[in-house]
C-alpha cells in the first residue's frame, strides 16, 4: 500500500493534525469506512473537496463507540462542522444477508472484519458527537442518509422509520452526490450564517417547524405525515410516487412531510455536474491507497476491488425499480472528459504494484457513458424514472462510438497491457426498434468482446418472466437470448471460449414459485448453471421495497404479492439450483403444491436421463 505520490492523506490523528502546525481543525468527516484515499469512496471526495476549498480537514474512521468514546474527543471541536457518513454502504446493508444473517465480514475494513461500525451507524455517530458537541454543527450525508431522508421501511427492524433527521438529531442533512451541497454550506458558514439558517442550498434536508404552507407558496410537495403512513399503507405507497418523481425530474419541487411533531423538508437536487465540474472533482489530489496506519491489518477488500480500475461517468436511467443508483446518483448521466479519464489511467501505471492490467473502466452501468438527452428541454419536462423502459425514449441519444473511442485510447497508454470492463453491461441499449444490433452498438458489443473481458461478460436480465421484468423496469428476456447468440458469435468467430455471466433475483416482488420454475427452465435450456444469483433484500427508497412493505404499487396502487416468509423465499431460491441434488424434491413437492406438476418433466428429464 505504499505509494510515490507527493501528496499526503488527509489527518486522521492528533499527531497527524499537529505534524501539520494546525491548532484547529475546521471540518471533521467521520465514517463507518476504513480511510482510503481514493474518489470511489465518499469521504476521501468530499474531504479533498473541501481540503481544495483551503479548509484544515481530518477524517475520524470507523471511531469506537462502545468504550469511553475517546475516538470521537480527540481531535477536538472542529471550527466549522462535523460531517457524518455509514460509510459507501448502508450499513445495515452492509452488516445483514437478504435473510437477516449477519455477516462475518466487511469490505471495507481492513482486514475484512467486521464488528468496526455499529448498525443505523450515521445515526449512532450523530448522536453520540451531539452529545458531546451539541453546539458544533453536524451534516449528514452519504447512502445510508441519503436513502433515509424521508419516511421509510427498514427491514432489519421491520418497520417504518421516520426521516433520519428525526432520530440522529443531526443540523441537516446532505443526498445524492454530496461535493456541491457541501461546497455552498460550507460557504454559507464561512460568510457567518449560522446551521440553521441554511435552508436554501439544493440537494439538502433539514428540520423546519416554520415551513410556509401558505397558498402562495405552490412549489412544493406535501407529503402524508409520518404518523398517517403509519396507519394506512396506501399513503406510505402514494408518498413514493412523489419522492422517486422529485428526485428524477430537472425542474424538481420541495418535498415537505411532518414527523413526530416536527417538518421535515427537503429540496430539489441540482442540476447535472457538466464535464468540467465532474473532472474537477475527480482530478483532485488522491493519494488513491488507503491510510497508512492500516498496513498492518491487512488490505481492504472493497479496495482492492477497485485498485486499479476507473469510474467514467456517475448517474443511471435505467430506473431499476430494486435498485438505489438513481435516487443516489441521480437519473441523468454526468461523464467525465476523455482527457480526465486517461490521465487518472496514467496515474495508475505508475502505482509500485501495478501489473498492466485495469480491472474496469466503467460506472453503474459500464455503456452509458455520454448517453443523454438530444434535446435537453424534452428532459425538463421529463418525468418518467426510466430512460430505456418500457422502451427506449426515442430522446435518448445511444451512440456508443465516444465510449469505444475512450476504450481504445486507454489501451495505447504505455504501461497498459489490457483494459478490462467489469462493471455490468445494459445490453438492451445495443438494440434498435427492430430488436437487431447495428452500427455503433455493433461496434460497440463486438470490441468489448474481443477485446475487453476478463473471460467473463457480467449482465443482468435478472428474470425470465415478463410480468416479474415488468415489475423490476427490465427488459424481456428475449432481448437477452438475442445477446446471448450474438456473443456466443463472435467468440465463435474470433475463437474464444469467454463466458456471459448472467444475474438473477429471487423473491422481487410479483415473482410467484411458478416464475422461479419457469426462469429455470429457460436458464437451463440456455445452458446456464446459475452461480450469481440473490434473494431481493428490501432497501430503503426503492419502489420494489414500498411494493414489499405496503403490498401496493406506489404508481398504480394495484395489490401484488411479494415472498415475504422465510420458507417462501427460500422455495424461490431453490429453483436456482435445481441441478443440486438434495433440492429436486423439494422442487416436485412445490410445483406439485401449486398445481403445476406440469413443469416437473420440462425440469428434469434431461437430469434423469444424463443420471439415470
Amino acid at each position: 500500500m505504499t505509494t510515490n505520490y507527493k501528496y499526503r492523506h488527509l489527518p486522521t490523528t492528533l499527531k497527524e493534525v499537529q505534524q501539520r502546525g494546525w491548532e484547529q481543525l475546521d471540518v471533521i468527516l467521520v465514517s463507518g469506512d476504513a480511510y482510503v484515499d481514493h474518489p470511489s469512496f465518499g469521504i476521501a471526495l468530499i474531504g479533498r473537496v473541501l481540503e481544495d476549498m483551503g479548509l484544515k480537514v481530518a477524517v475520524l474512521p470507523q471511531p469506537n463507540w462502545q468504550d469511553d468514546l475517546r475516538d470521537f474527543k480527540k481531535l477536538g471541536a472542529p471550527r466549522l462542522f462535523f460531517g457524518v457518513s455509514a460509510g459507501n454502504m448502508d450499513s445495515m446493508v452492509n452488516h445483514y444477508t437478504a435473510n437477516k444473517r449477519l455477516r462475518s465480514n466487511d469490505a471495507y475494513t481492513a482486514g475484512g472484519e467486521s464488528g468496526f461500525r455499529p448498525d443505523y451507524a450515521a445515526t449512532v455517530y450523530s448522536k453520540i458527537i451531539k452529545s458531546i458537541y451539541p453546539e458544533i454543527p453536524l451534516i449528514l450525508g452519504g447512502v445510508e442518509a441519503s436513502l433515509r431522508r424521508l419516511t421509510h421501511y427498514d427491514y432489519w427492524s421491520d418497520q417504518l422509520k421516520p426521516g433520519i433527521l428525526i432520530e440522529s438529531q443531526a443540523d441537516l442533512l446532505v443526498y445524492g452526490m454530496g461535493e456541491k451541497a457541501i461546497t455552498d454550506i460550507t460557504n454559507e458558514l464561512l460568510s457567518g450564517k449560522t446551521i440553521k439558517e441554511i435552508k436554501e442550498v439544493p440537494q439538502t434536508a433539514f428540520i423546519d417547524n416554520d415551513f410556509n404552507y401558505s397558498t402562495e407558496n405552490k412549489d412544493f410537495v406535501k407529503l402524508y405525515s409520518h404518523e398517517e403512513c403509519l396507519k394506512d399503507k396506501k399513503k406510505y405507497a402514494a408518498n413514493f410516487k412523489h419522492i422517486e418523481l422529485e428526485s428524477n425530474k430537472m425542474q424538481a419541487q420541495i418535498l415537505v412531510q411532518k414527523a413526530a411533531g416536527k417538518t421535515i423538508v427537503v429540496n430539489p437536487p441540482y442540476q447535472p455536474s457538466s464535464e468540467e465540474e465532474i473532472d474537477k472533482i475527480f482530478d483532485l489530489h488522491y493519494t488513491r491507497v488507503p491510510h497508512p496506519k492500516y498496513l498492518k491489518r491487512g488490505p481492504i477488500p472493497a479496495y482492492e476491488m477497485i485498485k486499479f480500475s476507473v469510474n467514467i461517468h456517475r448517474g443511471c436511467f435505467g430506473g431499476c425499480s430494486f435498485c438505489t443508483i438513481s435516487a443516489h446518483q441521480g437519473k441523468f448521466i454526468q461523464s467525465r472528459s476523455q482527457k480526465s479519464v486517461l490521465e487518472e489511467l496514467k496515474k495508475i501505471t505508475q502505482m509500485p504494484d501495478f501489473k498492466g492490467y485495469i480491472s474496469d473502466l466503467g460506472g453503474p452501468s459500464a455503456n452509458m457513458y455520454k448517453l443523454k438527452g438530444i434535446d435537453l428541454k424534452a428532459c425538463e419536462k421529463c418525468q418518467r424514472p426510466s430512460c430505456i423502459f418500457p422502451k427506449i425514449c426515442k430522446n435518448l441519444n445511444t451512440d456508443h462510438d465516444p465510449l469505444t473511442n475512450l476504450y481504445q485510447e486507454a489501451s495505447k497508454i504505455e504501461g497498459i497491457k489490457k483494459v478490462f470492463v467489469g462493471s455490468g453491461i445494459r445490453y438492451d441499449l445495443f438494440f434498435n426498434k427492430d430488436e437487431q444490433i447495428k452500427d455503433d452498438k455493433k461496434r460497440y458489443a463486438e470490441n468489448l468482446i474481443k477485446n475487453h473481458v476478463s473471460g467473463r461478460l457480467k449482465v443482468a436480465p435478472e428474470h425470465t418472466s415478463n410480468e416479474v421484468l415488468k415489475q423490476m423496469r427490465k427488459p424481456s428476456f428475449e432481448l437477452f437470448k438475442k445477446f446471448n447468440t450474438f456473443f456466443d458469435q463472435v467468440n465463435k468467430k474470433e475463437k474464444m471460449n469467454q463466458q456471459l455471466i448472467p444475474y438473477f433475483i429471487s423473491s422481487h416482488p410479483g415473482s410467484k414459485a411458478e416464475n422461479m420454475a419457469e426462469l429455470a427452465i429457460q436458464t437451463k435450456e440456455l445452458d446456464f448453471k446459475l452461480e450469481q444469483v440473490q434473494d431481493f433484500t428490501p432497501t430503503p427508497m426503492t419502489v420494489a421495497t414500498v411494493v414489499y412493505y405496503s403490498g401496493y404499487h406506489p404508481y398504480t396502487m394495484e395489490k401484488l404479492y411479494t415472498a415475504k416468509e422465510k420458507n417462501s423465499k427460500l422455495s424461490q431460491r431453490m429453483f436456482f439450483f435445481w441441478y443440486k441434488r438434495e433440492n429436486r424434491k423439494l422442487i416436485e413437492q412445490k410445483l406439485s403444491s401449486i398445481g403445476r406438476k406440469d413443469l416437473i418433466p420440462k425440469l428434469f428429464r434431461k437430469h434423469i436421463k444424463n443420471n439415470g
